[in-house]
C-alpha cells in the first residue's frame, strides 16, 4: 500500500515540478518575447524622424537650417466615408482622386498619401476633421545663404535605404552628431485595429541633432567668395581657392573653392565638384614653400640670415639636371634674407644641402607634411612622402624650392601658419562648438599637434617674410602702413613626366599683423593666364582680401 502513495506522491511531484518549469519559462526566460508579441497585437510603433542639427557661424547665424513640412498619412480601415475623404482632401493636394481612391482602398492601417506639405495646408486640411487621416512632421535642409560655403558644408542626400544622410565636408564628418536619433511613439489600438486616440504615449528613445557652431565668420567668407570669384575671372584662371586660419588656434576662419555647387540642388552638379580642393587635391606649392625649409635651417643653426651662398653665381648642375631661378637672373654670394626676397632657387638648393636629406625629411614631417591634418571636414588625403631610400640628390635640391614634392593647401597653410604661432603646430578645426538639445555648447579645445621649430627661429623667418613682402617682387601689391609676413609661389605643373612651361599654379602664403598675427592665407589661382605668376595674380588677391579683414577687425595701421 505504501508505494501506491510513493507512486502517487512521485507522480505529482514530477507534474508539479513540470508546471513549474513551464511557468518558469514562459514567465521568465520567454516574458520579454510575449510581451512583444501581445503588444504587436493592441499597438503599433510609429517611427518619427529627429531633427537635424543646425550649422551655425560664429556669431550663430545658421549656414544650414531646417524647413518644416509635414507628411500627411491615412488608415484605410477607420475611413467611414471614404469618397467624402477623396473628394474634400483632392482640394488641397497635388494627388488626383483615382491615386487617392488606390491608396484608400489598400488593405494597410497605415498608407502615406502626400509629403511636404506646408503649415497653411495642414491647418486647412485639420479644419476639415476627417477621421482617419493624420501627419508626420518632416525636415528638409535650407540654406540661408544659398551655396556660401557649400565645399565647406557638404550637403545631406539620401543613403541606399532612402534615409537622410550627410555626405561631404561638414555634414559627412558629423553625420551622426547632427542627425540625432529616432523617436517613436506606441499607437494604441482596439481589437479591430482601430487607433485609440487617448491611448498613444511617447517612448522617449530618440533625440534631435546637435547643432554645430563654427569658427567660420559670415562676413569674411562672403569676403573672400566675392573676390576669389572676381579674380578667377579677371585673371583668366581655370579654378581658385582661398583658406585663411587663427594661427593662434588653428580655427578655420573662411574656407571657400571654386568652381563650386549648390547644397540644395547637388544633384544638378557632377560629382567630382564636391570634393573640397583644399582639403583634397595635392599639388606642388613652389616657393610658397621655401619658408618651411629656411626655417629648418635656421633653426637647426646650419645657416643664418646673413649666411652667403657660395654657389649662387649661375646654374646648378645636380644630379644630371640643371637647374635655374625663375628669371634666369643670379646674385654670387647672396645672403640669406635676398634668397627668400628674390625667391633664389639656387640659394634654397645651397640650403636643402646644408640640411642634408635625413635632417629636412625629419623638419617636413615636423611640420605635418605627408600625413592628415585631422580637420574636421569629410574628404581629407595626404600624399605620403617617399621613403628615404628613394630619393635622389636631384630631388633634395628640388624639395627645397618645392617641386617634386607633393601636398595639399591645408597642409601647407597649417605648416605655414606654426611660424607666425611662434613656432607651436595647431590642429586645423571648424567646429568650435557644440550645441545640445538643452542649449547649452560645449566648446571644442584648441589642440596643439607640435613645435617643429623655436620661438626664436620664428620670429627671425617672420622678419625675413616682411622683408620679401616689402622688398620682393610683389612689393607693388602691399598695404603700405602694416606690417605683413609672406612669400609668393609660382609652381610649375607635372604632366606626364615632366613640367608644363606654359601653365603654372600661382599663390601666396601670408599672415598679418606680422608682430601679432589675426590671420594667416593661403591664396591658390590655378592656371592664370593673363600672368604665369604669383606676384601678378595671387598677392594682390592676397592683399585685397588681407585689407578688409585688417578693417573689419578695426586693426589700424603700424606704420
Amino acid at each position: 500500500m505504501i508505494w501506491r502513495f510513493r507512486f502517487v506522491f512521485f507522480i505529482l511531484a514530477f507534474v508539479y515540478a513540470v508546471i513549474i518549469a513551464r511557468l518558469f519559462y514562459w514567465q521568465i526566460v520567454k516574458a520579454e518575447d510575449l510581451s512583444d508579441i501581445a503588444s504587436s497585437q493592441y499597438s503599433q510603433e510609429i517611427k518619427l524622424l529627429p531633427k537635424r542639427g543646425e550649422i551655425k557661424t560664429s556669431d550663430g547665424f545658421p549656414f544650414v537650417s531646417n524647413n518644416v513640412s509635414y507628411l500627411l498619412y491615412a488608415n484605410p480601415k477607420v475611413i467611414e466615408n471614404k469618397d467624402k475623404v477623396i473628394d474634400n482632401l483632392s482640394i488641397y493636394l497635388g494627388s488626383d482622386t483615382a491615386s487617392l481612391s488606390a491608396l484608400l482602398s489598400l488593405d494597410r492601417f497605415w498608407v502615406s498619401l502626400e509629403s511636404d506639405i506646408d503649415l497653411g495646408t495642414k491647418k486647412e486640411i485639420e479644419k476639415l476633421e476627417l477621421g482617419g487621416i493624420g501627419f508626420e512632421e518632416q525636415f528638409s535642409r535650407i540654406y540661408p545663404e544659398a551655396s556660401m560655403a557649400a565645399h565647406l558644408l557638404g550637403f545631406v542626400g539620401k543613403d541606399t535605404l532612402g534615409q537622410d544622410k550627410g555626405y561631404f565636408g561638414l555634414e559627412g564628418y558629423y553625420d551622426r552628431l547632427l542627425r540625432g536619433e529616432e523617436k517613436s511613439i506606441i499607437e494604441i489600438q482596439d481589437a479591430l485595429g482601430r487607433p485609440i486616440l487617448s491611448r498613444m504615449t511617447e517612448i522617449l528613445k530618440g533625440t534631435d541633432g546637435n547643432n554645430l557652431v563654427l569658427s567660420i565668420d559670415r562676413t569674411i567668407q562672403y569676403i573672400v567668395e566675392k573676390k576669389l570669384k572676381y579674380s578667377i575671372e579677371r585673371y583668366g584662371a581655370t579654378s581658385g581657392m582661398v583658406g585663411i586660419m587663427d594661427p593662434k588656434t588653428g580655427g578655420m576662419i573662411a574656407l571657400a573653392s571654386f568652381p563650386s555647387f549648390s547644397p540644395s540642388q547637388y544633384q544638378d552638379f557632377e560629382e567630382d565638384v564636391f570634393k573640397n580642393p583644399f582639403i583634397s587635391n595635392a599639388y606642388e606649392p613652389g616657393s610658397t614653400f621655401k619658408p618651411l625649409i629656411m626655417a629648418a635651417a635656421l633653426d637647426a643653426s646650419l645657416v643664418t640670415p646673413q649666411t652667403k651662398c657660395d654657389i649662387c653665381g649661375g646654374p646648378l648642375s645636380v644630379g644630371g639636371f640643371t637647374l635655374r631661378t625663375w628669371n634666369n637672373e643670379y646674385f654670387e654670394n647672396i645672403d640669406m634674407i635676398d634668397v627668400i626676397r628674390r625667391s633664389d632657387n639656387t640659394g634654397m638648393v645651397f640650403v636643402a644641402q646644408k640640411l642634408g636629406l635625413e635632417r629636412m625629411l625629419s623638419y617636413i614631417k615636423k611640420f605635418g607634411i605627408g600625413e592628415p591634418t585631422g580637420i574636421d571636414l569629410q574628404g581629407e588625403v595626404a600624399p605620403t612622402l617617399k621613403s628615404k631610400q628613394e630619393w635622389y640628390a636631384a630631388d633634395l635640391a628640388t624639395a627645397g624650392f618645392g617641386q617634386g614634392i607633393s601636398l595639399t593647401p591645408i597642409e601647407l597653410l597649417d605648416a605655414f601658419s606654426s611660424i607666425a604661432n611662434k613656432g607651436r603646430r595647431m590642429k586645423p578645426y571648424v567646429v568650435a562648438g557644440v550645441e545640445k538639445e538643452n542649449g547649452k555648447t560645449v566648446k571644442i579645445a584648441p589642440e596643439e599637434l607640435g613645435r617643429p621649430i623655436s620661438e626664436k627661429t620664428a620670429l627671425v623667418m617672420t622678419e625675413i617674410l616682411v622683408n620679401a613682402v616689402e622688398k620682393g617682387e610683389a612689393q607693388w601689391a602691399r598695404l603700405k602702413g602694416y606690417r605683413i609676413a609672406g612669400k609668393t609661389g609660382t609652381s610649375s605643373i607635372p604632366v606626364a613626366g615632366h613640367y608644363d612651361p606654359d601653365q603654372t599654379i600661382a599663390s601666396f602664403i601670408g599672415f598679418a599683423p606680422a608682430d601679432d598675427p589675426k590671420f594667416s592665407m593661403l591664396v591658390i589661382l590655378d592656371k592664370p593666364t593673363t600672368s604665369p605668376y604669383g606676384s601678378e595674380t595671387a598677392a594682390p588677391l592676397f592683399f585685397d582680401i588681407a585689407r578688409d579683414i585688417l578693417n573689419y577687425y578695426s586693426i589700424p595701421p603700424s606704420e
